[in-house]
């Protein structure tokens, strides 16, 4: 508490800068609790057979609560790592996806599950599959973030062995996922061209 006091007191804290910041993180999680109630309603209405909602209605809810999830899931270690400006770029992305561009995701992510796999049943992360699946990988990150870069791969890989959460996630592919694929990424991102397997 009086470490509070002391900031709130210090001659060179920025009041007005602090309010503005606090006050447009709470508008942009006002906007995206106001788009998710506006779908649950709808949702709700058209289940006791109110109104239909349109495939485009549903895409758009679909996204928000994607976004929302990952936000709760992992927003905190992401933003810490990342920043703010790279997060928000990526939910802007999503949130312009059309459903095309989604589904072209997913088979990329489809794709690389299926290759990772068959890759670690190798045993080999340096080897022809499993840096294809990394390509995959790459490919699949673009889409929810054109602006990617080896260094951006490799913080995810890091993140994806440190963090118990993320590690569920591949751990649910084939035990000793995770830990595969972070040297797989490491040795893709150090040696590989980025267009080596194309899309």
């Amino acid at each position: 508490m009086k470490e509070i006091k002391d900031l709130l007191s210090a001659s060179d804290f920025d009041r007005a800068n602090t309010f503005d910041t606090h006050l447009s993180i709470l508008q942009n999680k006002r906007e995206r609790l106001d788009m998710l109630i506006l779908n649950v309603t709808k949702s709700i209405t058209a289940i006791k057979g109110g109104i239909a909602m349109k495939n485009q209605e549903k895409f758009e809810g679909f996204k928000q609560t994607l976004i929302d999830e990952n936000e709760q899931n992992y927003g905190e270690e992401v933003r810490a790592k990342y920043g703010d400006t790279v997060i928000d770029e990526s939910n802007e992305i999503l949130k312009g996806l059309t459903q095309e561009q989604y589904d072209e995701s997913e088979r990329f992510r489809t794709r690389f599950e299926e290759t990772i796999t068959a890759a670690l049943a190798t045993g080999d992360s340096a080897g022809e599959l499993a840096q294809k699946a990394c390509d995959l990988h790459r490919q699949w990150l673009i889409v929810f973030y054109p602006k990617y870069s080896k260094e951006y791969h490799l913080g995810l890989a890091e993140m994806y062995v440190a963090d118990e959460r993320f590690k569920a996630n591949y751990e649910k592919l084939a035990v000793g996922c995770t830990e595969f694929l972070g040297n797989a990424i490491n040795i893709y991102c150090k040696n590989a061209p980025l267009n080596k397997y194309g899309k």
